[in-house]
């Protein structure tokens, strides 16, 4: 029997329809990126019923009749956020860095905890997160708000040193980090911040001289319970409000420009402190002192000292000793000459990957060229790496692998650093050590964390790098909490792609190619604004044993023996890398059930089946992302994961491939450069 068809409707209703759709994108006002990044935070502090009008999903803050409570808009865009004093827990979420226009942000004295995040609204002028129980450090995404006026993370569990972030903040004028845990010096960068007029770093662990603030424009100084030393900049005696007690000052004579902590006291109101009695029992002793100067220089030029000062005064009021011309022995820090030819992208001349013996090494380290060339790397001391590492403490150990450790080094003008120590065996020989280091220092890529510095001594060769506070991508994907620090889809594509181009870097412009043969998570660094620097580069003589350096997941089938590793081995391992940047999950967990155990082969066989692809997507990206992009995503990586090499597609492959997908995306995204975290727009198939 013949089905009937509907009658069309009529032209009327057709045109009623068209209307009322428009006009419900109309009465939609407020900016989608604006709602998406409100939905996210009010999740992310437990849908407090203090949030009037706010909603988890969905919602128009700009235009409902119902006002979002603490929200304030101008036209499309959220402006300002105000949620002082409401009693709120939980975390800000993940997606602030979407609201482009807020120039206020105000979630003071509330309950809210974990760390803050790195992506904070990136025009924002005043920033306000005073009396809450955030962790950790101040993160370096606001050294990029150049509007910045107004920064209070005073009374919260923030702990550290800080970075050496303040150079870019021209409108900084308030500055509140106190009642908390920072720790080390004031950060040099502080004397760039010419329009500061008000300091609270009071009830820290703060020390160190306070020089960096003798320029500043102060109008307002609270440095109390501290553990500052030295003196006082003379042109901070003149401070309207300078509150300095609890300290550790000098009691030692004061050098020019500088005054003791007693003689100013606890606090300066601009104006006589000591009144008439002070004024004149100081005249008499000025007096007295002027007397005794007279006397003492008279006697000087009967009985002069052969022997001339150690000391220099510099310009900061400090006594500096001079370097003697023929040092005790011990090591200079100090760089070796600039060459011209180090910046060059001359191929490196690597050590073979494969597997020789000891003897055959040294013979191909005779044969290369020798390490005659300057390299334009700092030389340490052992005993400077010493001390900057606390004795390599183990509370300084940021990984162990076969070769060694990786210690953090700090320095007290800030400085940070990650020195890795090789086992004293490691090496024959200085000059074995030095073709290595000069190997390294010729490897130039944005995408590769480069060598800064070494230690070459007998019983004491390391290799000094850049210090990433960010971690590894192992630390973001797996020791992290789905709400605190989760990377975006747009993020995982970017590192990605950057991670691909250092490896491809290393395979087809390095002549000859550098297998690199330790691709891992955990040798994925993330630099302050989450790119990619692949670790480890030029190492591959010391992994012989892949299935021990590597670890279990990550071992390509091929590598049965110590000579099965080539080169599109590392795509096998960058694609186990790829697979946790889809899935956050780890390349092996022995607690999961024992199919499900290796990454691989658990999800392998899913990848091209796309209900099964949206399952396995890691939960803390809570299904922000574009379906199109995982399963293209996906195709990748499927094919690293190949179990025949010769199946793989080659790095530069991959990169292309990645790249061409990015280019389907309705809005293309630029890597690198001075940006903030990428953000998925609605119409993105990326």
């Amino acid at each position: 029997m013949a089905r009937r068809r509907r009658p069309l409707p009529p032209p009327q209703l057709v045109g009623l329809a068209v209307l009322l759709s428009v006009a419900a994108v109309a009465v939609a006002k407020t900016d989608q990126s604006d709602v998406k990044a409100l939905n996210v935070m009010f999740i992310s502090m437990n849908k407090p019923s203090q949030l009037s009008g706010w909603k988890s999903s969905g919602g128009d803050p700009c235009g409902d009749d119902d006002a979002w409570k603490g929200i304030t808009c101008s036209g499309s865009s959220v402006t300002e956020i105000d949620l002082s004093g409401l009693g709120l827990s939980g975390t800000l979420g993940y997606q602030l860095s979407s609201l482009k226009s807020v120039t206020k942000f105000d979630a003071s004295n509330n309950n809210l905890n974990g760390d803050i995040p790195y992506q904070l609204p990136p025009n924002v002028v005043q920033l306000n997160l005073y009396g809450n129980s955030f962790t950790g450090g101040v993160p370096y995404s606001i050294s990029q708000m150049e509007d910045l006026e107004t920064l209070n993370v005073g009374k919260n569990n923030l702990n550290g040193q800080l970075t050496d972030m303040f150079s870019q903040l021209p409108k900084l004028s308030t500055l509140d980090l106190s009642f908390n845990r920072f720790s080390g010096s004031l950060p040099q960068s502080f004397q760039h911040l010419k329009n500061l007029k008000t300091l609270n770093v009071e009830t820290n662990q703060f020390s160190g001289h306070i020089d960096v603030l003798a320029k500043l424009p102060l109008e307002d100084l609270n440095l109390q319970n501290n553990k500052f030393t030295g003196w006082i900049p003379s042109k901070l005696k003149d401070i309207n409000n300078l509150q300095i007690g609890g300290n550790q000052w000098s009691s030692g004579s004061a050098p020019p420009g500088m005054e003791k902590g007693s003689a100013l006291g606890s606090s300066s109101g601009g104006g006589s402190v000591g009144g008439v009695n002070g004024l004149i029992i100081a005249a008499i002793v000025i007096g007295v002192l002027l007397a005794a100067l007279i006397l003492l220089s008279v006697l000087k030029r009967n009985h002069s000292s052969p022997v001339q000062s150690h000391y220099l005064m510099d310009e900061s009021g400090h006594n500096r000793s001079f370097a003697p011309l023929v040092d005790d022995g011990r090591v200079n820090m100090k760089p070796l000459e600039h060459s011209s030819s180090i910046s060059t992208r001359t191929p490196p001349v690597m050590m073979p990957s494969k597997s020789i013996s000891d003897n055959e090494f040294e013979n191909k380290l005779n044969h290369s060229r020798r390490s005659t060339d300057p390299i334009n790397l700092v030389a340490y001391s052992s005993l400077d790496l010493q001390a900057a590492t606390g004795n390599f403490h183990s509370t300084r150990l940021l990984g162990q692998g076969i070769i060694g450790g990786v210690y953090k080094a700090k320095y007290a003008d800030g400085r940070v650093l990650a020195v890795k120590k090789f086992d004293p065996l490691s090496f024959s020989g200085s000059s074995d050590f030095m073709d290595l280091v000069n190997s390294i220092s010729k490897l130039r890529h944005p995408n590769i964390s480069e060598l800064v510095g070494y230690c070459s001594e007998p019983g004491h060769y390391m290799l000094v790098y850049d210090y990433h506070m960010n971690g590894s991508i192992y630390d973001f994907l797996h020791l992290s909490d789905d709400y605190s620090r989760p990377l975006t889809w747009d993020t995982r594509v970017r590192i990605a792609i950057g991670t691909a181009s250092a490896l491809e870097y290393l395979h087809e412009a390095c002549s000859p190619s550098v297998i690199h043969k330790n691709i891992k998570a955990s040798n994925v660094l993330l630099d302050a604004d989450l790119n990619p620097r692949l670790t480890d580069c030029g190492l591959a003589y010391f992994y012989e044993d892949t299935s021990e350096s590597l670890g279990p997941g990550y071992n390509p089938p091929e590598c049965t023996r110590s000579s099965g590793y080539v080169m599109k081995s590392d795509v096998y391992c960058f694609g186990v890398v790829m697979l946790q940047l889809l899935t956050g999950r780890k390349p092996y967990d022995s607690s999961k059930p024992r199919t499900e155990q290796s990454l691989v082969n658990f999800v392998t066989p899913l990848l091209h089946d796309i209900d099964a692809l949206g399952a396995l997507a890691d939960p803390a990206l809570r299904g922000l992302y574009p379906p199109k992009a995982l399963s293209r995503f996906a195709d990748v990586l499927g094919r690293c994961v190949q179990s025949d090499p010769e199946f793989r597609p080659s790095i530069s492959e991959v990169v292309q491939s990645l790249l061409q997908c990015v280019q389907r995306s309705t809005s293309t995204r630029r890597m690198g450069g001075h940006r903030s975290i990428s953000q998925r727009s609605d119409d993105s198939d990326w």
